[in-house]
């Protein structure tokens, strides 16, 4: 998948977060996790280049607003760290199987 379609769909799917997240949330909330998303989309992008960035972003952008929605009457310190955590395992997952594919492969 060109990197540009993948540009377009983390830029779409982003939005569509920022929207949901201030409307269901706070701006506070919405810009962290924006933040954490992004940060997460630029390094798998660079990692993989593949379908797998977009299944991972999904997942992640999911995954942030399901933790936002919950644990909305917990401290938004929690949801940022939980949100962190989630992406930053992804992120992991991603640079050991990549380098595990490079290994294997050579």
């Amino acid at each position: 998948m060109p990197v540009v379609v993948v540009v377009v769909v983390v830029v779409v799917v982003v939005v569509v977060v920022v929207v949901v997240v201030v409307v269901v949330v706070e701006v506070v909330v919405a810009v962290v996790v924006v933040i954490v998303v992004v940060v997460v989309v630029v390094v798998v992008a660079v990692v993989v280049e593949e379908v797998v960035v977009v299944v991972v972003v999904v997942v992640v952008v999911v995954g942030g607003v399901v933790e936002v929605v919950v644990v909305v009457n917990v401290e938004v310190v929690v949801i940022v760290v939980v949100v962190i955590a989630v992406a930053v395992a992804v992120v992991v997952v991603v640079v050991v199987l990549k380098v595990v594919v490079v290994v294997e492969v050579s």
